[in-house]
């Protein structure tokens, strides 16, 4: 906080802030990647009133809400496959956290069931590099981002840690259409060693947000999730991030036809309107937690906000503004159109490489460009790029030297006109005074 110039913002409405000031701003970053239908959208602003003439808050231990069950009935609908059991907790990480605990106690009860009489040894689990799934202790544990991880490593567990599936920056000897099988191959050999030890697969599906939007080749989720059925593991896939609409797709499994047996859900959940995660499991592991209250076959975990009923009524009311609305199948389009507002940059000598899907997109800036070489992170350029873009009137944030667009969905074709340009300009005024 020692040289931090302090925004508040006083009101909102559709994309854009507006600040104590008086200065109006682009909300490139959907508020952390979670606003999809805009601020003070008339449907959810009357859909949470609604609720709260009803009811604001029960426990969903012991009873559930009316509204809650309804949206797990929704989200059901909505997701992969065959999931179909809904947990709700308040954040990203939790539903992380939550997910950790289903998988572990999930082979347990597996190998008690065979009469097994020691506890099953799978305990551990496989994350990629620079992998991010928050920072509560168990994300923290997975996350592979040293920022984020290395101080708190006395208090962590150790995954097996994976490759970096990066498309931009390949290992030696590997091409673009050969890095899927590459990474995959990376992957086989660590499950070849460790399955017998490991309860799941964690990872973020097709880009990695945290790592600097770091793009998986395609092909890759789906190759993992035949890996995980070969080698008897489970499989987790975190879509905190990329789920609701934010990579084209409904959820960024859909790209692959994939089905993990644990979805990871936040941030959009609700539009960004109101704190809620959900952590969906597969009919085959929910059934491992099945049986008389005797047995303690339950897990063991609760919040005491999961499932609250204001943040169901507006995760319903956005799940019914993308279902009139279309919203998801207009993504594609509007990608191109603020891709394309990026043009004006795209052989800059210092922009190394522009990357995402849907509306996630980054871009990195480099000392060279031929080489991939970085610039050292003390010069801290992502950050005074998206300084002088704040000056502009677009808010955005970097991830190091990679700059991130991150806009609402509803954003129209004007405004990421208008986020595209005012980066490019950012970028190029800033890259400048480098001489």
């Amino acid at each position: 906080m020692a040289d931090s110039d302090q925004i508040a913002i006083a009101t909102a409405e559709g994309c854009w802030l507006t600040t104590t000031t008086g200065q109006r701003l682009f909300d490139g970053v959907a508020s952390l990647w979670c606003n999809v239908h805009g601020h003070r959208h008339p449907k959810m602003n009357a859909a949470i009133r609604e609720q709260l003439d009803r009811v604001a808050h029960i426990t969903t231990l012991g009873m559930s809400a009316d509204i809650t069950d309804l949206l797990a009935e929704r989200l059901v609908a909505i997701t992969p496959g065959d999931l179909s059991h809904v947990f709700f907790s308040s954040d990203g990480s939790s539903g992380v956290e939550a997910a950790l605990k289903m998988a572990l106690q999930y082979w347990h009860q597996r190998a008690a069931a065979t009469g097994a009489t020691s506890p099953s040894p799978k305990t551990r689990y496989l994350a990629l590099s620079s992998a991010y799934h928050g920072d509560t202790t168990g994300a923290v544990s997975l996350g592979g981002i040293k920022y984020f991880h290395q101080l708190f490593a006395p208090i962590v567990f150790t995954p097996v840690r994976g490759p970096l599936p990066c498309s931009y920056r390949l290992p030696e000897g590997v091409r673009p259409e050969t890095a899927c099988d590459h990474y995959a191959d990376e992957i086989e050999t660590l499950l070849k060693q460790h399955h017998g030890e490991l309860a799941a697969v964690v990872m973020e599906p097709l880009v990695q947000g945290a790592a600097g939007l770091i793009t998986h080749p395609a092909g890759l989720l789906a190759r993992v999730r035949e890996l995980c059925d070969r080698y008897e593991v489970l499989m987790i896939v975190d879509e905190v991030a990329t789920g609701f609409g934010r990579t084209g797709r409904m959820f960024a499994c859909d790209h692959e036809g994939v089905t993990p047996d644990i979805l990871c859900l936040g941030k959009g959940i609700t539009g960004g309107y109101l704190p809620m995660a959900a952590t969906v499991a597969r009919p085959h592991v929910y059934e491992a937690f099945l049986g008389d209250s005797s047995e303690r076959k339950q897990l063991y975990h609760g919040h005491t906000f999961g499932g609250n009923p204001l943040a169901a009524a507006a995760a319903i009311a956005s799940l019914d503004l993308f279902a009139e609305t279309q919203l998801v199948a207009s993504i594609d389009r509007k990608a191109e159109v603020l891709r394309s507002s990026l043009d004006r940059i795209a052989n800059h000598p210092h922009v190394g490489d522009m990357r995402g899907r849907g509306l996630m997109v980054g871009i990195e800036l480099v000392e060279d460009r031929d080489s991939k070489t970085p610039f050292p992170s003390e010069r801290l350029l992502g950050r005074k790029v998206c300084e002088r873009a704040t000056e502009l009137g677009a808010w955005v944030r970097p991830l190091g030297d990679v700059v991130v667009m991150i806009p609402p969905l509803v954003a129209n074709d004007e405004e990421l006109q208008f986020l595209g340009s005012t980066v490019s300009r950012a970028i190029e005024e800033v890259l400048a005074e480098l001489g």
